[in-house]
């Protein structure tokens, strides 16, 4: 993907789009596991809100983690790779609500997960000469998130940095982060349905999210857009 191919979000039909779309990322490759559910709990809740939501599993694409050769500073998209989040980065665009799912790996979170973080790279603007100041232009379209994670011990220690790795990169990307669902002492495939107290405490949050987003979105996306080529 180009700077040709990126979608534009400046006119009226897309700015309702991405009022009105919240997209979820799940980070799990365990197909129809804990994270999975949780996800689409919340998915869930955004759909009781009437708001248009689009779900995608990151072991369903093929692409990298970033490789920092910085092309993107140049063309305001990733162009350095041409892969699996040429597909997730018009959705990422549109979608002013984003909800990210991962399971706990070794503390952190899921390499798919890491990757496709890295791969935001690409929405930042740094001004020269660098070190210097910095900027997203995902900022102030007044985008919200929820971030949740599943955990196999009780202990939050043992959690480790899994939140930490999605919070901070989205609150530089400009999202507020509205919510924040950890769940502890799950491990065995689809036994996070047996907790009724987490699945709907779950879907409230995504309804939460929605309502949060009926605001209309002050500015649209700054980056480039599409020439029709």
């Amino acid at each position: 993907m180009g700077a040709a191919d990126t979608p534009s979000v400046s006119n009226g039909e897309d700015r309702e789009k991405r009022r009105s779309c919240v997209l979820g990322v799940g980070g799990s490759p365990r197909k129809g596991g804990n994270s999975d559910l949780l996800l689409a709990q919340l998915l869930n809740g955004v759909k009781a809100h009437a708001t248009r939501c689009h779900a995608i599993q990151l072991r369903d694409y093929q692409y990298t983690g970033c490789i920092g050769c910085e092309k993107c500073r140049r063309t305001g998209i990733c162009t350095g790779l041409r892969d699996g989040m040429s597909l997730l980065y018009p959705h990422i665009i549109h979608a002013r609500g984003m909800i990210l799912v991962s399971p706990t790996h070794h503390y952190n979170i899921t390499s798919w997960m890491k990757s496709f973080i890295d791969r935001l790279y690409c929405f930042y603007h740094f001004q020269a000469p660098r070190p210097g100041n910095w900027s997203s232009r995902l900022a102030g379209q007044g985008r919200k998130a929820v971030i949740g994670a599943v955990c196999e011990q009780n202990s939050p220690k043992d959690m480790g940095f899994t939140l930490d790795a999605m919070r901070y990169p989205l609150e530089a990307l400009g999202y507020e982060i509205v919510a924040e669902l950890p769940v502890y002492g799950i491990f065995d495939r689809a036994k996070i349905k047996q907790h009724p107290e987490i699945m709907t405490r779950a879907r409230k949050i995504g309804h939460d999210l929605a309502r949060s987003l009926t605001i209309a979105p002050p500015t649209a996306f700054s980056g480039p857009s599409m020439a029709g080529g």
